[in-house]
């Protein structure tokens, strides 16, 4: 049986919903050591943990990708980005922490980045039946606790999607999606679908999950009421379809064509500059 592995964010829903199989949910971080590990064969994972370790397959033509803003992947601060003294970050996602350090190192920024160890909530678990997350996520962030104008944090996924939606008249939002379009020019790819080396026939499981794809952005509509109904019924008043609505059609594309592939390239040549990644080129083994 294939093991097979997904973020556990509303972002990830129209390359997921509808898969047949049992479906393990977490959070990036964790699927990444996971997949690594060999815990699973192929994972809706990271950019960076291909980037990290290019021994995997990538599944050409889909990722989690923006070419402006979009929304869920953003700092949350009170002060103007460029007087803060501290950015607290989300361990969930090495993506995402990282394009933070490229964008401020490329910004002349240098605000002390802080780990947080804690804060993640168990994840979802699995969902056999339908494709989706299920259970909670994320946290109450520290830079409401803090009240330190000084003080920002990294949000992503759904969390970053909550904070937003509760305290909008409270904080500034930069959208790191955003920030990397005006340096670049360029969309952002923050996940792809991986598979690893030993796994067999890996062309028809691309092809099922380029479909899945497909069929999902095909019923888009159908897939955001039904994902309005589920956070409904877990007591999640934010998520509207006319959020979802946005969010899906303007704010997150699902290709991974030449653009996203130039995007990925310039974010690794990026990281080599920053010490993140050895320097070199990289080369995608896409199915």
């Amino acid at each position: 049986m294939l093991r097979i592995g997904c973020v556990k964010y509303l972002n990830a829903r129209p390359l997921i919903r509808g898969w047949p199989g049992e479906v393990e949910f977490d959070h990036p971080s964790a699927l990444c050591e996971r997949l690594a590990n060999g815990e699973l064969d192929v994972a809706l994972v990271s950019s960076f943990e291909f980037l990290r370790n290019p021994i995997y397959r990538i599944i050409d033509d889909v990722s989690i990708s923006s070419d402006g803003p979009v929304y869920s992947v953003v700092v949350a601060h009170r002060d103007e980005i460029s007087k803060i003294d501290e950015i607290e970050l989300d361990p969930a996602s090495k993506t995402a922490v990282n394009l933070l350090r490229c964008l401020l190192g490329e910004l002349g920024l240098s605000p002390h980045l802080k780990q947080r160890s804690t804060g993640i909530l168990s994840a979802g678990g699995t969902d056999s039946s339908c494709g989706e997350p299920v259970g909670p996520t994320g946290v109450s962030p520290a830079v409401v606790k803090s009240g330190s104008d000084a003080l920002a944090q990294l949000l992503i996924g759904d969390q970053a999607i909550h904070f937003r939606e509760s305290h909008a008249d409270e904080f500034q939002f930069w959208d790191l999606g955003e920030q990397w379009n005006k340096l670049m020019g360029l969309p952002f790819v923050y996940a792809l679908w991986l598979i690893r080396p030993e796994v067999v026939a890996p062309k028809q499981i691309a092809d099922r999950l380029r479909g899945l794809r497909n069929e999902n952005l095909g019923r888009l509509n159908e897939l955001i009421a039904a994902a309005v109904a589920r956070v409904a019924d877990a007591g999640d008043p934010e998520i509207t379809r006319q959020f979802l609505s946005a969010y899906y059609h303007e704010h997150l594309r699902f290709s991974f064509g030449k653009a996203e592939k130039e995007g990925l390239r310039t974010f690794a040549q990026l990281c080599a500059k920053r010490g993140l990644l050895p320097s070199g080129g990289i080369a995608f083994d896409l199915v």
